[in-house]
């Protein structure tokens, strides 16, 4: 390669790093901010109803998003397979953009819904196409750090999710002012969200597609998607559900512990006026710290296995200082707990590059898109369990502990069961 076609080539590198990375912020701000502004949101939809009736209309909501992302995780992964990874980053943006214009302008719990289960839809694809592009065009010993890249600033989306969901007033003045409009608050939050995705699909020329599948798509005798195939023999169906048991614990500290801490962890400590929002706007800012740091070590040490272990000895013993050690506290150190147990969960960029680095080309995205999504939609399973112990008698610290320890033990288990991937040529295909 002479010098020109290398400078290409990098520009195209950086280039691809900057939509995944941004994609994945819009991704990580959508899929947050249903959590920030849903009471708002519902308060002014169901008007009269009562705290209770919203909580509840809430968490079905979010259940249904859940759903969509469970949907979307097979749809973009067979997709990516089959017609390109390039056209499953931007038509997953495309979707959850047009999905977030949209819920500006709800006026009932049922449009509601079907929005948040075609959001989750469009939510479900963005990630597993973007590291899957990386992981394919970036050499295998540098590609750590691209995924690394990509989560790390794709998870400050959070933070601004929380921003602008909480302080959105001025924005909405503006547009007021262009358009003689009036926005509530959260209709605003999602308006931004909306806009920033169709922005970002201005940059879609001059992205490069994947050569490990512009090759793969060559062989017509090749099945490319297929679940058959990625499932089809025992090794497979072992790996795959190792992979999807490693990344539990981050849901179970996300999904959990931080998105209810204003009714469960926060008077569980003594305090009452904990914000949700603030409370995820911590965890994410962690959840950034330890991606940063995991990409890191695993090229360091040169192990993504290493690093995961670590990770879940971290999270176990920040788990258990926070539901059993951690009595009485201010709300500072409340927020810095979320930012420690996010720290501890920032292991999703080494997780989802692990899934990726598992199987070959044909059914790399089916894999890299499903195994996160999967992850994403045991939250019911997880809150279902802490909810019926809780019915059994237990508290809320724990029921929490149980829950945690036991994903926490599955997973430290199925990342011991995987092979190490660190350095894996991807340049294979499975069944050819």
């Amino acid at each position: 390669m002479n010098k020109l076609e290398a400078n290409k080539s990098n520009r195209q590198l950086f280039f691809l790093l900057t939509v995944a990375s941004l994609g994945y912020f819009v991704d990580i701000y959508d899929l947050v901010l249903f959590g920030v502004v849903k009471a708002e949101s519902l308060t002014q939809i169901m008007k009269g109803a009562s705290e209770q009736t919203i909580a509840a209309t809430g968490k079905f909501l979010f259940n249904v998003q859940m759903i969509g992302m469970l949907i979307g995780g097979v749809l973009w992964g067979v997709l990516g397979d089959k017609r390109g990874r390039l056209k499953v980053l931007f038509g997953s943006i495309l979707l959850y953009s047009s999905a977030n214009i949209a819920n500006a302008f709800v006026t009932d719990v049922n449009t509601y819904t079907f929005i948040r289960l075609i959001a989750g839809i469009g939510l479900a694809g963005e990630l597993g196409a973007g590291i899957t592009l990386i992981s394919e065009v970036m050499s295998k010993e540098k590609r750590g750090y691209g995924t690394m890249l990509v989560v790390t600033f794709g998870a400050l989306g959070a933070v601004v999710a929380s921003l602008v969901g909480a302080k959105g007033t001025g924005i909405a003045d503006m547009l007021f002012q262009l358009f003689k409009v009036h926005f509530a608050n959260w209709q605003v939050a999602y308006l931004v969200g909306g806009a920033m995705g169709f922005i970002l699909l201005l940059l879609r020329v001059g992205t490069l597609e994947s050569s490990f599948f512009m090759a793969a798509k060559e062989q017509t005798t090749l099945r490319k998607g297929s679940f058959k195939v990625l499932l089809g023999s025992k090794e497979n169906r072992l790996k795959y559900l190792y992979c999807v048991l490693i990344g539990v614990p981050i849901w179970f500290v996300i999904g959990l512990l931080v998105m209810n801490s204003k009714d469960n962890f926060g008077p569980l400590v003594g305090l009452k006026n904990v914000v949700n929002g603030k409370a995820v706007m911590y965890a994410y800012i962690g959840l950034s710290f330890g991606d940063l740091l995991s990409g890191v070590l695993s090229q360091v040490l040169k192990s993504r296995k290493k690093v995961v272990k670590l990770y879940l000895i971290f999270t176990a013993l920040v788990t258990l200082y926070f539901l059993v050690v951690l009595k009485s506290c201010t709300l500072e150190t409340y927020y810095f707990m979320c930012f420690l147990l996010g720290t501890g969960a920032g292991y999703w960029a080494i997780f989802v590059t692990i899934a990726a680095e598992q199987f070959g080309t044909n059914v790399r995205s089916t894999a890299a898109n499903t195994i996160p999504n999967f992850v994403r939609g045991t939250v019911p399973l997880i809150t279902l369990l802490f909810s019926l112990l809780l019915a059994q008698g237990f508290n809320d610290a724990s029921s929490a502990l149980i829950v945690g320890f036991f994903f926490l033990i599955v997973a430290f288990f199925s990342i011991s069961q995987l092979k190490e991937s660190f350095g894996k040529s991807l340049d294979y295909s499975e069944g050819a």
